[in-house]
């Protein structure tokens, strides 16, 4: 079942366009993974997607209709996005942050319900932050912040959450722990979970559905083992891949890699030169 999904989908900054004409669909309930060097589009297909961002062609389509024509907070109802710099959350508790999550629900003064004070308790809870409630957000540990944030996006009662690169900055431990609790939300809760993730192996392991980026565009979509090739790695980020079998999971697994030399390498360098000069002028 497909709720979400673009149609020749255009979206820049200014006059630069950075995806376009592209077409894709989001499993429902499930954890689609979107891969690619930097730059490709990552980012930005994800804040479009979410309407952060608007999109200059083309249409997303969330359950039949444009959601550029969606009222704001009944979108907000449906999807909820976790970027990758979250705003400073400087002198709030974790409850208070999580609290913020309702706001697609309030009405009046905003003051919190019966209802809203029960879902921002209970997101805190199956993220297993109810012991950080009454604690300043600063004071708390990356991934002790991170899974805050998540709560919050919890507490917004969406079917639908988008991460931008929700394990930077993260160490191995924290970024496990975020992964599986996103992993846990899909499972038990049929959240339908969209995510740019840096890892391909992280990527490999969680998620049902990856989407492969190259210059705005879809080289690859589709199960792990997929895309997790030596020739999608090769054409996305120009390396020559040696894949093997986690074997935890027998997920697809990147053992090794080394860049490719020639015409992609150069092609890459000029690109990093001539950013470097215009940033410069």
């Amino acid at each position: 079942m497909v709720r979400l999904y673009t149609e020749d989908l255009t979206v820049g900054y200014e006059d630069k366009l950075i995806v376009k004409d592209l077409n894709i669909e989001i499993p429902d309930k499930k954890i689609t993974a979107i891969i690619g060097s930097n730059g490709c589009g990552k980012s930005t297909l994800l804040k479009a997607m979410s309407r952060i961002i608007p999109h200059q062609a083309g249409s997303i389509i969330l359950d039949g209709g444009s959601i550029s024509k969606e009222d704001t907070k009944a979108l907000a109802q449906k999807m909820a996005i976790l970027p990758q710099n979250p705003e400073s959350a400087s002198g709030l508790t974790a409850g208070e942050l999580v609290s913020y999550g309702r706001y697609p629900y309030q009405k009046g003064f905003g003051r919190l319900t019966s209802k809203d004070i029960e879902m921002v308790n209970w997101a805190l809870d199956v993220t297993g932050t109810s012991a950080f409630k009454h604690q300043p957000v600063d004071t708390l540990s990356g991934g002790q912040r991170q899974r805050v944030w998540i709560a919050m996006s919890l507490a917004q009662e969406t079917d639908i959450i988008f991460l931008d690169e929700p394990t930077t900055y993260l160490d191995m431990a924290h970024q496990l722990e975020v992964l599986e609790l996103l992993q846990k939300l899909n499972e038990e809760q049929k959240r339908t979970i969209i995510m740019v993730l840096h890892d391909l192996n992280q990527a490999a392991r969680f998620a049902d559905y990856i989407v492969a980026l190259k210059k705005g565009k879809v080289v690859k979509a589709g199960t792990s083992e997929e895309v997790i090739t030596p020739d999608v790695l090769k054409t996305v980020f120009h390396i020559e891949a040696v894949i093997g079998k986690d074997p935890l999971t027998e997920k697809p697994m990147c053992m090794t890699y080394n860049l490719i030399k020639g015409e992609s390498q150069r092609e890459k360098t000029n690109y990093s030169v001539s950013a470097f000069a215009s940033t410069s002028a």
